[in-house]
């Protein structure tokens, strides 16, 4: 396993001390008590009133500019402090915010995956013994009758939907800067393939970057719906066109292009499938491929991440992969693409890494 420095170093050899572990341990097993008690700190705003505090704020000075009871603000502070979010002076009684505190409230990429963990894992994430015996994301059947998220996604609820689209533009978005340098500047790139475009989102970067380049978005026939409504009228809109596809139907070819096609281009995607389907995908990505042809993988590869953190994030979005969203894929690491890769008759050219959030674009050709 090619792990990163920062994975080596915490990876491979023990961190803690006996007492360290156990509370950890410890912290494990009251998992799901601690996430909720921390996320209704930051929703009822109690963290906001400590970290504006100079001096901290008493229970009652709590009190008296929250909603909440007595009762309900002990509950609340008195699991914050074992957790290790808040502080407390135990001459004056004020609580404070800790280190841990201002990161809960103030990461950017915390405060997306509190809501992304409440609004779409939580209640589904029971079934994660059934999904990974089963293969199948048993705990989407807490919205419903689907086979994959995907299916679901235009008819899940509205705090749902706006949690998962955060969830997976926040990732994606802070990366686009630099993946369309790589692309339009480094590369001569007039047509593109946008697979598994989602709400166009790419697309519309691409043809405000670039004057000349024609983008295809490869999806469901009910994300090109979705794609068609979000892009209306918006600038190069007209040099954006879909095509209904189901990707996991090996039939489904994707279409031919008379004029050539420069790149395929492929965001946060291939984690959506499991590594047969991937080798299916490329497969069919190749055989409309020239030999100046270009597919673009941009993922967040687990063992490539300069933070530890990250990875973490990572390996834990793999469990939503099983319990919610299809039961079969994961985030991947650098071995495991490159043997999709390869055994669907292509190789690496170049692996670009530290891009936005931790994403990689690995770029790939014809063997």
């Amino acid at each position: 396993m090619n792990l990163s420095p920062a994975l080596l170093q915490k990876y491979t050899q023990e961190q803690l001390s006996a007492r360290e572990a156990q509370r950890l341990a410890e912290f494990i097993a009251w998992g799901p008590i601690v996430f909720q008690v921390s996320r209704l700190m930051v929703k009822f705003g109690i963290l906001d009133l400590l970290r504006d505090s100079d001096e901290g704020m008493t229970l009652v000075e709590l009190q008296e500019k929250n909603k909440l009871s007595e009762y309900a603000l002990k509950i609340l502070l008195e699991g914050s402090l074992a957790i290790g979010t808040i502080l407390v002076n135990p001459d004056t009684d004020r609580y404070s915010l800790s280190k841990t505190g201002w990161f809960l409230l103030n990461d950017p990429a915390t405060r997306v995956n509190i809501d992304f963990n409440h609004d779409v894992n939580y209640q589904g994430m029971f079934n994660l013994e059934e999904a990974l015996l089963n293969g199948k994301p048993e705990g989407l059947k807490h919205f419903g009758d689907w086979p994959t998220v995907y299916e679901a996604l235009s008819s899940l609820p509205e705090q749902v939907q706006k949690s998962w689209f955060a969830f997976d533009h926040f990732y994606s978005d802070s990366s686009f800067p630099q993946a369309l340098q790589i692309i339009f500047d480094e590369h001569n790139v007039k047509s593109l393939y946008d697979v598994g475009g989602n709400t166009g989102k790419w697309a519309l970067q691409c043809v405000e970057y670039n004057d000349d380049v024609e983008v295809t978005i490869l999806d469901l026939p009910q994300q090109i719906e979705m794609m068609r409504c979000n892009i209306k009228g918006k600038q190069g809109a007209e040099r954006i066109t879909g095509h209904g596809i189901n990707l996991l139907d090996e039939s489904s070819e994707f279409p031919r292009r008379e004029r050539g096609l420069d790149a395929i281009w492929m965001s946060q995607f291939l984690d959506c499938f499991s590594m047969d389907e991937i080798v299916g995908i490329l497969s069919r990505a190749k055989a409309v491929m020239s030999d100046n042809t270009r597919i673009y993988i941009m993922e967040t590869l687990w063992d490539r991440q300069r933070f530890e953190p990250a990875t973490l994030c990572l390996t834990m979005t793999s469990v939503y992969f099983t319990a919610i969203a299809n039961g079969n894929s994961k985030m991947y690491n650098t071995a495991d693409l490159e043997r999709c890769i390869n055994t669907a008759g292509l190789e690496i050219e170049t692996i670009h890494d530290h891009l936005g959030q931790g994403h990689s674009i690995v770029v790939c050709k014809k063997k």
